[in-house]
């Protein structure tokens, strides 16, 4: 059976953000000249190897989500490690010629590839040539002024800015995964929640009180997320996204969420008691109903 040729999507696609989804778009428009869209990326401990310091903004199955959100058929995630050692031509005609039967090729005119990174735009292009593909690189995308990238998002996030960070991302940020157990603490004081952990590496957002919103089934609830280490009642675990969800009731133990984080209210404290604690969740609550 003859192969599907496709247009691949080239690229890290850390935070899938406004920029990465100019590169993916020049992808899913070669549907209409019978390509398939694909898109060739890697997993996202290559930014910690990268040395961006505060670590990747989302974990690989988010990433998936989010590239099939922008209209990627398919993906194919390489560890590093896999190829770190590739040259850039062997990598072209590898991977991309031979691997994803490649037609068209698109990337960010920053997209570095091959060993240490020897390669970029103007390489691919000749790999092209040899390999039987054209290569487009997408245009810087710019937001009050300044280029879209991964950098500026990780640094708004890391200051609490995540409003700045959702007009950079091109949507909310947002804390995804599987809902945990926790202490349940929230319970007996009257602030049941669900606890996403983060995954090893990947960036936590300045640590304190976000306004928050979940939708479950189809319908959007209201919620206020607290991102840290719980330091009132001593924790001692790895930092997580503990949310409150307004007026629901059910066991979400197990299941696969979203939460978007829409404002941040107010730094994470430790207080002299769980009163305390629970005094001024409330006053939390009634600040973010007021503006959710």
């Amino acid at each position: 059976m003859k192969r599907a040729k496709t247009a691949v999507a080239l690229g890290i696609f850390d935070g899938v953000h406004l920029g990465h989804q100019a590169v993916l778009k020049l992808a899913a428009e070669q549907l209409k000249n019978g390509l398939a869209p694909c898109a060739v990326t890697f997993s996202p401990g290559i930014v910690s190897l990268k040395k961006c310091g505060s670590g990747f903004i989302f974990g690989e199955s988010e990433k998936m989500r989010l590239l099939k959100k922008y209209g990627i058929s398919n993906i194919r995630s390489f560890e590093f490690n896999d190829i770190r050692d590739m040259d850039g031509e062997k990598f072209a005609g590898k991977i991309l010629a031979e691997e994803m039967n490649a037609s068209f090729v698109c990337c960010g005119n920053d997209f570095r590839f091959g060993k240490n990174a020897a390669c970029g735009v103007r390489e691919l292009r000749k790999f092209g040539e040899k390999f039987g593909f054209s290569v487009c690189a997408a245009a810087d995308v710019s937001y009050d002024g300044e280029t879209v990238s991964s950098t500026k998002i990780r640094r708004a996030l890391l200051n609490g800015d995540v409003s700045a960070a959702g007009s950079l991302l091109g949507r909310s940020y947002s804390v995804a995964g599987q809902v945990v157990h926790g202490a349940r603490l929230g319970r007996t004081i009257g602030f049941p929640t669900v606890n996403q952990l983060f995954e090893k590496g990947q960036l936590v957002p300045k640590y304190g009180v976000y306004a928050s919103q979940v939708v479950i089934d189809g319908k959007l609830y209201g919620a206020m997320t607290d991102i840290g280490v719980k330091p009132t009642v001593d924790y001692g675990g790895c930092p997580l996204a503990e949310t409150n969800i307004f007026d629901f009731r059910g066991d979400l133990y197990g299941t696969e969420i979203v939460t978007e984080i829409l404002d941040f209210i107010r730094p994470e404290m430790k207080f002299g008691s769980v009163e305390e604690l629970t005094k001024q969740l409330r006053s939390d609550e009634k600040k973010i109903r007021g503006i959710t």
